[in-house]
């Protein structure tokens, strides 16, 4: 009887050596896949950074103000057409108006006598036929965003003008939380730190306790620019 051979059948050698080659095949397909995963996990992440909500109540006020930017010239017209046709309507309510950054943000003053008494951080009955002039600012999501930014003369200490001014923003900013919306309003209290006229007068000191509210253009406003849905024209006195 013939011995059994030792050698491997060539077919056999054949299958392994394919088998071989289909594994390596394997695994450099499957570190291509890695390698994708993990670049599209990286692109997910700078696409959720992208959309970033950003909170307005954690900007300063000047963050608050200057955003968002408007970077094209026509939207930035037509943003700025419409803002002055806004600020008309304000100052045909009798209300003080003046614009800043290139006519696209609207500065609403109010005397603060014409909302709270001498010393006092609760709003006046009267406020309301003030302040309710401006409720259609908060109606629209992302339309707008308001700043609250209340100020006083340097009567008392600096810690005092803050406390007060913080006290009276707050009860403004709960009035429009009762009356409106406050998704887009932002409160600030500067004091005494921004006064008008030098505080040598009463007449001045009267000047400088006010409350100047912002009206910014919100990303809404941006996106209706675009689409030509915002207009109008007219020139209004500029803050620089």
């Amino acid at each position: 009887m013939p011995l059994a051979s030792t050698m491997l059948p060539k077919s056999w050698k054949q299958r392994q050596h394919t088998k071989t080659l289909l594994t390596i095949k394997t695994m450099k397909v499957n570190k291509h896949i890695r390698y994708l995963i993990a670049m599209l996990a990286i692109c997910a992440c700078f696409i959720c950074d992208a959309k970033k909500v950003v909170d307005i109540y954690e900007l300063t006020f000047d963050e608050n103000v200057s955003s968002p930017a408007i970077v094209k010239e026509n939207i930035a017209q037509r943003v700025q057409d419409f803002q002055n046709k806004q600020a008309i309507d304000l100052i045909n309510n009798n209300l003080e108006v003046e614009m800043m950054r290139n006519g696209e943000v609207i500065i609403v003053t109010i005397p603060a006598d014409e909302l709270f008494a001498p010393n006092d951080t609760i709003l006046m009955s009267k406020s309301k036929d003030t302040l309710s002039k401006l409720l259609k600012f908060t109606k629209t999501p992302g339309m707008y965003k308001m700043l609250l930014v209340m100020h006083s003369d340097n009567t008392g200490t600096h810690e005092y003008s803050t406390r007060l001014t913080s006290a009276r923003v707050n009860s403004v900013f709960d009035w429009f939380d009762a009356n409106g919306s406050t998704q887009s309003v932002v409160p600030y209290a500067f004091g005494d730190i921004q006064p008008l006229k030098d505080n040598n007068s009463m007449e001045k000191r009267r000047l400088n306790r006010r409350l100047e509210i912002y009206i910014v253009p919100g990303e809404e406003m941006l996106e209706q620019a675009k689409s030509g849905k915002v207009t109008g024209k007219t020139i209004i006195k500029k803050r620089k």
